[in-house]
């Protein structure tokens, strides 16, 4: 029997660091960051990154471990997963894998390692046509080209849109096709998936909202100042995964005077909304998971139980 690892999934804002505290309590953890913007450092409000406290309660990884000038792969994650889980399991402790990037747990799970390495000349022809013709045009051209593909990802996911299109011209075949090829990997440990997920959505939305607007308060989160300070450094851009995460586009426009401050706060709530939207259908996709309601008052207690009965 292969040793356990614990995966703790939800969507945005559905009490995912609250969960694993609650396991850590209880068990000898170290939580593994299953999260694309944590990653970054001086990037903490918009990210909702776990506190001081709550890292030094328990060891996190893959927290801060990049400027927001550089990039991450999934290739990358899934190499640094495995081995964190593998000698967080040899120092007799429980890998906690906790976060909402679906497309890292995915790669974990099936793997991803037939696509291509990105080109940055197609990268750059890309984006002058994304500029040109808009995100809903471009998805309409990879439709065409690869319709599974196009059929999970919406008409504004830029990113996905582009690496699906790149795809297709530097292997010649589409995305779908290659991932269906590809070779289950051979994980060291057994990953059982907890799933928080909202049996009220109005509910998860409601927090979404709540979450956002403490982020845009001075007084306990500083959204905008954290942004302007971002900015100041004078070497990012939009065009950076680190600034096109959820917020700080948004934040970015603002302070770029193209929207104002209400605009600021819708737009980047019905962000967090489709982002939540696309982490639950792909939630929903995995027949083995174990789904507790995130809106339930007891949902880290049921977290802690499922574990419990995981481990015998």
């Amino acid at each position: 029997m292969k040793p356990l690892a614990i995966a703790i999934m939800g969507p945005t804002a559905s009490g995912k660091t609250a969960a694993a505290l609650e396991v850590a309590r209880h068990f000898p953890c170290e939580i593994i960051s299953v999260d694309s913007a944590l990653v970054f450092r001086g990037m903490d409000i918009g990210t909702a990154k776990p506190s001081q406290a709550e890292r030094a309660a328990v060891v996190h990884h893959l927290i801060d471990i990049l400027d927001p000038l550089e990039s991450y792969s999934v290739m990358q994650f899934c190499a640094d997963a495995t081995r964190l889980a593998q000698d967080i399991l040899a120092r007799g402790k429980l890998p906690l894998l906790v976060g909402g990037t679906m497309l890292y747990f995915k790669g974990l799970r099936d793997g991803l390692d037939v696509l291509p390495q990105a080109d940055a000349g197609l990268r750059a022809r890309l984006d002058a046509d994304f500029a040109l013709l808009g995100s809903p045009a471009m998805h309409a051209r990879l439709a065409l080209l690869d319709p599974p593909t196009a059929a999970r990802l919406q008409p504004n996911d830029t990113q996905r849109i582009q690496r699906a299109l790149e795809v297709i011209e530097l292997s010649g075949q589409p995305m779908s096709a290659l991932l269906a090829r590809a070779p289950k990997p051979d994980l060291p440990f057994t990953l059982l998936p907890l799933a928080l997920e909202p049996s009220d959505r109005h509910l998860l939305h409601a927090r979404i909202a709540a979450r956002f607007d403490a982020m845009l308060d001075p007084d306990t989160g500083g959204l905008i100042h954290e942004v302007r300070s971002l900015r100041a450094r004078g070497d990012l851009h939009t065009g950076l995964p680190s600034m096109r995460c959820v917020g700080y586009r948004q934040t970015w426009e603002y302070l770029d005077g193209e929207i104002d401050l209400a605009s600021l706060r819708e737009k980047a709530i019905i962000a967090t909304r489709q982002l939540a939207k696309r982490q639950l259908t792909w939630l929903r996709a995995l027949p083995d998971r174990h789904v507790i309601d995130c809106n339930a008052a007891d949902a880290s207690a049921q977290i802690l139980q499922a574990v419990r009965s995981a481990l015998g």
